[in-house]
């Protein structure tokens, strides 16, 4: 289920991937003469940018890690929950969209600046460096997404969350980097309508997994033998 759920965010947001991320997609030196070389570059660009979010995984299912240890992964799980609901609520930051997105544009140009002799070098290892860099960009789905790698309470399942998250962005971004803005403004504007209606479901699945309700896969019984294991220890 949460698997499904990272894949599913990653698909849906990777509409709103387009316009944060699109203009790195479209600059990437894919100069190859054939087709096949073109679309390993693409996949390369994109499996940096999933390495990046695994490291984020594993750092944020440590910390998630933690909290299941101390007892506290089914309030962590509603936190979470209640953070994703929040944000799509009260969306304090994005109120100023033209102001979010010259910010974004300014980023992405110093960025491309920056790390110019990337962008002029034509082999893999750039390209993968240059995925590398772009997953550290600043994206509320990216923050969405640890937030569901910390809920996990896993070191392993926190970065496979992350990785299934970059890999779901994969198909749209791809398509990007090989045909350009193919996809319409006004198509992308539709898709991205539903993004917030996702992250609320997502949160209240986060906060239903904490209740331990025992419903299967969408509020199981959290397992306690790390808990018994602790207090036999004492």
């Amino acid at each position: 289920m949460e698997l499904l759920a990272a894949l599913t965010l990653g698909l849906i947001g990777s509409f709103h991937c387009i316009g944060m991320c699109g203009p790195i997609a479209i600059a990437l030196p894919l100069t190859h003469s054939n087709w096949i070389s073109k679309i390993l570059g693409a996949s390369i660009y994109n499996i940096g940018r999933a390495f990046t979010y695994g490291l984020m995984g594993i750092f944020f299912g440590l910390l998630g890690k933690g909290f299941k240890l101390a007892g506290l992964q089914q309030w962590v799980s509603i936190v979470m929950g209640v953070i994703m609901i929040i944000s799509v609520l009260f969306p304090v930051v994005l109120r100023n969209r033209a102001q979010l997105d010259g910010l974004i544009n300014k980023l992405v140009s110093r960025l491309k600046k920056a790390f110019s002799n990337l962008f002029k070098n034509h082999s893999y290892y750039s390209l993968f460096l240059i995925g590398l860099l772009n997953g550290f960009l600043p994206c509320g789905l990216v923050y969405m997404a640890i937030a569901g790698a910390v809920a996990t309470g896993e070191v392993l399942n926190g970065a496979m969350y992350m990785v299934v998250f970059g890999l779901g962005t994969l198909p749209v971004m791809l398509s990007v980097s090989l045909i350009g803005n193919l996809i319409s403004t006004r198509f992308r504007n539709r898709i991205r309508k539903f993004i917030p209606v996702f992250i609320v479901i997502i949160g209240i699945l986060f906060i239903l997994r904490g209740m331990n309700l025992g419903v299967k896969y969408i509020s199981p019984k959290l397992n306690k033998t790390n808990n018994t294991e602790m207090k036999m220890m004492h």
